[in-house]
């Protein structure tokens, strides 16, 4: 089987939508990622660090899920990283209400003995220091190096953002980012930008209205599956990169053509994601409801045309 390596939070969210709101529930992107990739026959290892607050039954959940924690570092006297945030009624928007990094500030990981050798990494919302530090540990180039940054680290620490992105093979980021890192408004010509930068494939996320893969003057546009209401997006671009990871790992075949499955499976995942709140919809999933909506997305984008 083949070994993914997920870096990145696992994380506390409190969040409150239209729909309603929650305490501290388990959040955080090595949490979705993995449990998005833990779908497929693959060996799984994730990342991260936690504080003593973080409770055991996180922690059981995780591993019942093939999720390695080996590398899921516990700093008994601190707090676990923690977000806030409310969603506007347009479910698109929202509001950070609060941002506690916490033992995050500190965060050094160290990728285990085991997956040092792992032959997929995928690179969560970090510091790029810390993303570069992750690639620096493993034992040979994988075969594949994922990476997902946002606009905050644009901000702020742009020249290390451009060394981690100059030794990835693909990078996912959502419309506006891509814009801000390319300086291009066209996504066609900020993906050829971003791609100038070193990665050979670039996913730019739209939300609800789908994802587009590019690489190398070849472009893929995958839609959203639309649903009846979306309950809570959060985690739902972490999803849709641990199902697109997740396949490609799986099925060990890294061809443009293959991403396009890879998109299509991230893509449902997601859509499972949001039905819910934060994890809950995840965790109860079973691959008979997968393979379902997998054929709804066949029969969503798939058409015959008559071309005179």
């Amino acid at each position: 089987m083949s070994k993914l390596v997920i870096v990145g939070t696992v994380a506390f969210d409190a969040i409150e939508t239209p729909f309603g709101k929650t305490d501290k529930i388990l959040g955080g992107a090595a949490t979705f990622i993995g449990l998005a990739a833990s779908q497929f026959n693959i060996d799984v290892a994730a990342v991260s660090v936690v504080g003593g607050d973080f409770p055991q039954e996180y922690l059981d959940l995780l591993s019942s899920r093939n999720i390695n924690i080996d590398g899921l570092e516990i700093v008994k006297e601190g707090k676990t990283f923690f977000w806030s945030g409310k969603y506007h009624n347009d479910m698109n928007s929202r509001d950070t209400l609060a941002t506690e990094l916490n033992v995050l500030a500190d965060f050094n990981p160290v990728v285990p003995d085991s997956f040092k050798n792992a032959e997929f990494v995928i690179l969560g919302n970090l510091h790029p220091l810390v993303q570069l530090s992750v690639l620096e540990q493993m034992q040979q180039k994988p075969k594949l190096v994922v990476l997902d940054t946002m606009n905050f680290w644009m901000d702020c620490a742009l020249e290390d953002l451009k060394k981690v992105i100059s030794k990835v093979d693909v990078i996912t980021i959502n419309d506006e980012e891509a814009r801000q890192l390319s300086g291009e408004y066209s996504l066609v010509v900020a993906a050829r930008k971003i791609h100038e930068m070193g990665p050979k494939y670039v996913v730019i996320k739209k939300g609800e209205h789908g994802a587009l893969l590019f690489h190398k003057g070849h472009v893929f546009f995958a839609p959203a599956l639309p649903l009846e209401e979306v309950f809570d997006p959060t985690g739902a671009g972490d999803t849709f990169a641990g199902g697109f990871i997740g396949y490609l790992a799986n099925t060990d075949d890294i061809s443009f053509e293959n991403m396009k499955n890879a998109i299509i499976y991230g893509s449902t995942l997601a859509s499972f994601c949001v039905e819910k709140f934060g994890t809950e919809r995840m965790i109860h999933l079973s691959q008979d409801e997968i393979y379902k909506r997998l054929k709804q997305f066949k029969n969503l984008t798939q058409f015959d045309i008559a071309l005179t």
